[in-house]
Order: structure tokens, then sequence, then C-alpha cells
């Protein structure tokens, strides 16, 4: 048996990475495992969104203002380390009712507290020039925010260490210890570890190490390709974007969504998204996804046609079934704790559910509410999609608002 810890946390990807470095904070001992390196996961394959922009109203976005508060002011010191960048966000429409409706969903978001600015042609202009002379008009979301998710995991896991954690790479947990019914340490390849909580930050393989506990957390495995393309002068500005976008990503559809994400990098690249599917963790690389990229993006940019894309790369976004990710303690399996599902918002919202888990560790009340993310809401059910938390609103998306559409929205990320 290895030395026992308050705090056991599995997975060091941003989710987790955050948690650790804040439950030390706290003053727990903590101990950080992962099946492999920090950020091998979910983390390693996306854009690194910190975004207001696509949220719906409710617990979402009130976890997504928390966790932006974290970014600036908690973590506001290491900005540097993971190439924070405060670029805002911009959502373009190309079609008389996608602009009718952008706008009634800026006057709902207005009402909540979103800052966000309507773009007429020549703003839209002025802010991206090289924007399609289809555009007829946007929104403009200064909070919208990136940072670069591999550094944000090694550099977390690193503070982390600092404030006392330990971290092992390559521990698979095997099982889990238990007394009685409670949770009390996992089983690895290199021996048995013990603690008084351990939190899933398992991402994607979220639901798989529930299942070993006991309990049902349906988080699934939802697949995006990123094309980055050959270094250039700054010529995309902010985190660009279609708003028939927010329409794609709510679908619950397990088939290939694709629709325009694009955005510059200090290092002078593109990152092209966005596509996603439900295919298990199927690794293939799909030429039709990547077809459908390059299409996309070169209508929201037309000089994009004649730019080199040099990769590609993909992974999978941990989908859960009523688009709010599971934090916290699950009564079903006392001692387990879980962070995981945040979907494609996990980089953004990992600063304030790391903050929120570690306040709950050590007896304090969070400073926000966590039961909407409550793990036993799933019951005990393996595959059954639950109804959305009843406190969340959605405004009506750009391209459904003018149907009434219900249809929940997903996370923007590639």
């Amino acid at each position: 048996m290895n030395q026992g810890s308050d705090v056991l946390v599995i997975g060091a990807g941003v989710i987790g990475a955050a948690t650790a470095y804040f439950a030390a904070r706290q003053g727990l001992s903590v101990t950080v495992i992962d099946k492999g390196l920090p950020a091998s996961g979910t983390s390693s394959a996306c854009e690194g969104n910190i975004l207001v922009s696509d949220k719906e109203l409710g617990p979402e976005l009130e976890l997504t203002r928390y966790s932006l508060g974290v970014w600036h002011g908690d973590l506001g010191d290491h900005k540097r380390l993971w190439e924070f960048e405060s670029k805002g966000g911009i959502i373009v429409a190309s079609r008389e009712s996608s602009l009718a409706s952008l706008n009634r969903v800026m006057a709902v978001q207005t009402g909540y507290g979103v800052a966000v600015e309507e773009l007429d042609q020549d703003a839209l202009r002025e802010a991206e020039p090289h924007i399609s002379h289809e555009a007829l008009g946007g929104a403009s979301y200064s909070e919208d925010c990136q940072v670069q998710p591999m550094l944000v995991a090694a550099h977390l896991v690193r503070l982390a260490t600092e404030a006392g954690a330990r971290f092992l790479a390559d521990t698979p947990v095997t099982g889990f210890l238990r007394s009685s019914n409670r949770v009390t340490g996992v089983k690895t390849p290199r021996g048995d570890f013990s603690a008084d909580a351990v939190v899933n930050c398992t991402g994607t393989w979220a639901g798989e190490l529930a299942a070993l506990a006991g309990v049902s957390v349906p988080v699934l495995p939802r697949r995006g390709f990123v094309v980055v393309t050959e270094p250039l002068p700054p010529m995309v500005h902010h985190k660009v974007y279609a708003a028939e976008y927010i329409d794609n990503v709510g679908s619950s559809d397990g088939g290939l969504q694709a629709s325009p994400v694009v955005e510059g990098t200090p290092s002078g690249t593109i990152l092209i998204g966005s596509t996603r599917e439900r295919v298990g963790f199927d690794r293939t690389v799909s030429t039709n996804a990547l077809s459908l990229l390059a299409r996309n993006a070169t209508a929201l940019f037309p000089f994009l046609e004649h730019v080199k894309a040099i990769r590609h790369y993909h992974g999978f976004r941990p989908y859960c079934p009523d688009h709010l990710p599971v934090i916290g303690h699950d009564e079903r399996a006392p001692g387990l704790w879980h962070a995981a599902g945040h979907e494609g918002a996990g980089i953004g919202l990992s600063a304030g559910t790391g903050k929120l888990l570690a306040q709950a560790l050590v007896g304090q009340a969070p400073d926000l509410d966590l039961s909407p993310f409550a793990p036993a809401r799933f019951g005990e059910l393996s595959t059954g999609e639950p109804a959305r938390h009843s406190s969340s609103h959605h405004p009506a998306s750009p391209q459904s608002a003018e149907h009434q559409s219900a249809e929940p929205r997903e996370e923007a990320s590639a």
C-alpha cells in the first residue's frame, strides 16, 4: 500500500491539473496519477477555448463566468506560462435570417450581463479585414479568450507539485479500494493508493472509470478534427465562427457535423475547426471531415484557399447527454468525486471547476452551487439521456430562433 493522501486525483489533463493545484493550495495532501503524461488525452487535441459567446443561460453560463474570474484572478500571475490571450470572439452571420436571429440572441444575452456588441458590415470588416464579402454582420464578445492547453496542464501539475502534491505518470487504475460501500482508494499496477477522496478527472474515460466503482456517469467520446496552417503574418485577429456553428454543435446527432471556426495563434499558424461526431474511440482519420473543414474555412476567410495546411490532429470531447458537466461528490459511492463531461468547454471551465471542487473537498461551501452538476442526477441508468436540469434557460440560437427550436447546444470546440 502506497502512502495515503487526503485527495487522489485520477487524470492529469487540464481538469485534473486544476483540481490538484487548488486542492494543494488548500493545504490538502494530493496525489495525481495518470495512465500517461499530463495532457495526453483530450487536453492535447483541442484549441484551448475559454468562451462566453456560446454558453447557455443557466448553470453553464454561471460556471463560465466564475471560471473566467479564476483565470484572470487566482491564475492571473501565470498567464504568460500558457499563452493566455484575451483576443475576443466574433460570430459572423452571412444570411439575413441568421443576422436577425443573432440580434435576438444578443438581446437575450445582454439581459444576462454578457458583454456583446453588434457589428454591422463596416465594423465587422474593420475587426476582421479578410472576412468573406458574403458576411452581413456579426456579434463581438470581448470576454472570449484562448490558451495553449498542453501548457496549462503541464504547468498546473508543476505548480501543484511545488505546493506539495506528487505526480505519478504511467499509472492506470484497474479497480477501486472499498471499505463497506465507501471508496477509499484505487488499485494500479504500481500498487494500491489510498485516499480520503478520489476524484475522477479522466475525461472521455470517466464513464468507464465510474463503472469500476459501480456507478453510472454517461460520459461518451465525441470525435473532432483540427487543421493547422503554415505560419502567416497576422490575418485572423479573433476567434471567428459562423452563426450556423451554434446550431450544429447543439445537435445531439451522432453523425458528422462541421461548421467553420477559425483563429490565429501567437506562432502565426491558424487553427481551423470544427467537426463533431460520435464514433466511439475510433481514431481513423476522416478525409471527409478534413475536406469539410477546408471548404467551410475558405468560405469564411477566402484567402485560406491559397494557404498550406501543415498538419491536422483529432481527439475526443467528453460528451454528456444533458450537455452539463459532472462535478462533485457521488452520493452513490461515498468517497468518489467527479469532474468530467465538460465536452468542448473543459479548458475554459477547468479553472473554476478545480477551485470549486477544492473548496468542497475541505468542507467549505463552494462559491457556486454545484447541485446542477451533481453526479447522482443520472441515477443508475447506464445509457439513458436524462432531462436537462430545470434551472437552465436557453437563448434561441442564430439558426433556431426563427423556428423557436428547443434543441440544446453543445460547447464550442474543435
